[in-house]
C-alpha cells in the first residue's frame, strides 16, 4: 500500500534500459522502484542545479560581468604557443 506522502508514476522505458535497471537492482539487492527513485532524484537535483547556474550566469551577463567573444578568441589563439596570453578578465 502506498504511503500518503508518495505517488505512483508510470513511464515507458526502452527494453534495454529496463533490463539495465533490473540488473542493477539485482546486483544491489534492491527493488527496481528503489533504483528508479535514486536515479530520478539524482537527475532532478542535477537539472535543478544546472537551471540555477544558468540563471546566475544570465544575471552576470545582464550585469555586464562577462568577457567578450573577441577577447576570448584572442586569448585562445595564444594557447599552445611559447608565450600564452593573459587570461581575459
Amino acid at each position: 500500500m502506498a504511503s500518503a506522502d508518495t505517488r505512483v508514476m508510470t513511464a515507458h522505458l526502452p527494453v534495454a534500459l529496463a533490463e539495465q535497471v533490473d540488473e542493477l537492482a539485482a546486483r544491489l539487492e534492491r527493488s527496481r522502484g528503489w533504483v528508479v527513485k535514486q536515479a530520478l532524484a539524482a537527475y532532478v537535483e542535477r537539472e535543478t542545479e544546472r537551471y540555477r547556474l544558468t540563471l546566475e550566469a544570465m544575471a552576470d551577463v545582464d550585469a555586464g560581468n562577462a568577457v567578450s567573444h573577441d577577447d576570448v578568441k584572442a586569448w585562445a589563439a595564444t594557447l599552445g604557443t611559447d608565450l600564452p596570453g593573459k587570461l581575459p578578465e
